[in-house]
């Protein structure tokens, strides 16, 4: 879970380094997200689709190879939720093959956009849409949201699903694996937070009991905070997963973050690819 203080404290750190000015800050509020083209992209096909779960009906956002099928993937966004950055990083995956599904994991409370400015938001307003959920609504969700693009004619049910999540939603893919084992093949992580706990039913407890492979993706400065994490993690899953931390502060994945580190999140973005290539194959 993101921290409201030391958030606030790593994004003028970032300015004061010189990492992102102001002007550049606003520029990326601003601006359309332009990520990089996708070498030999297929041609796809975005929809917003409303998923029906037992606790109501997630707006979401489904983009898929236009013709043909692809591995199902399932996107869980950071705490500022469902918004532009995480639609066109669901359709360059898409651009890549797969069928992907990006939800709004707080349809339970207020549909997209629950961060009227994205990124820039002030964490303190989001934080308590975080608190609306817990393991037991990752797992009612993630059956649900895997049950219905095993419907959709684009998903190639021969092939396992991939998910992946950002900051609060690395948990949330954590428990998307524990929760359908059966189907889910890759997991990745980007800068999650509360991946390992003292709970018995820890997220990385949970998802070590499956036999998916695992990207982790740790920022700098939460290695900083939690150096010890990142050894549990490689003593839990063994080769089962990649775990590395990256030169970038908690947040620098989604291309409208304050925080965004280009490079290292395409190195990240390469990664998940690798991983996508391996175990959804």
């Amino acid at each position: 879970m993101c921290d409201q203080d030391q958030f606030e404290k790593d994004r003028q750190d970032y300015i004061d380094r010189g990492l992102v000015t102001r002007r550049e800050f606003g520029m990326m509020l601003g601006a359309a997200f332009m990520l990089p083209q996708v070498p030999n992209a297929v041609a796809v096909t975005e929809s917003e689709v409303s998923v029906k779960t037992p606790d109501g009906t997630a707006d979401s956002y489904f983009v898929h190879p236009s013709s043909g099928t692809g591995a199902a993937v399932l996107v869980w966004p950071d705490i500022f939720g469902l918004r532009p950055a995480f639609r066109q990083m669901g359709k360059r995956l898409a651009h890549s093959g797969y069928s992907v599904l990006v939800v709004n994991p707080f349809y339970r409370t207020q549909k997209a956009p629950t961060a009227p400015n994205g990124a820039a938001t002030p964490i303190g307003q989001v934080i308590p849409l975080a608190g609306t959920l817990n393991p037991t609504t990752h797992a009612t969700d993630a059956k649900a949201f895997i049950a219905w693009l095993d419907q959709q004619a684009s998903v190639a049910k021969n092939r396992k699903v991939g998910t992946q999540g950002y900051c609060m939603g690395g948990p949330m893919a954590f428990n998307t694996a524990a929760a359908v084992p059966d189907r889910v093949g890759g997991v990745a992580s980007f800068h999650g937070g509360g991946l390992v706990t003292t709970a018995p039913n820890s997220p990385h407890l949970q998802a070590s009991k499956t036999k998916a492979q695992f990207l982790v993706a740790i920022a700098e400065n939460d290695d900083m905070q939690r150096p010890t994490e990142k050894n549990v993690l490689k003593e839990t899953f063994g080769t089962a997963a990649e775990i590395e931390v990256y030169k970038g502060a908690h947040g620098w994945c989604p291309p409208d973050s304050t925080v965004y580190n280009a490079g290292e999140a395409e190195r990240a973005w390469a990664r998940l690819l690798a991983l996508y290539g391996k175990a959804l194959a």
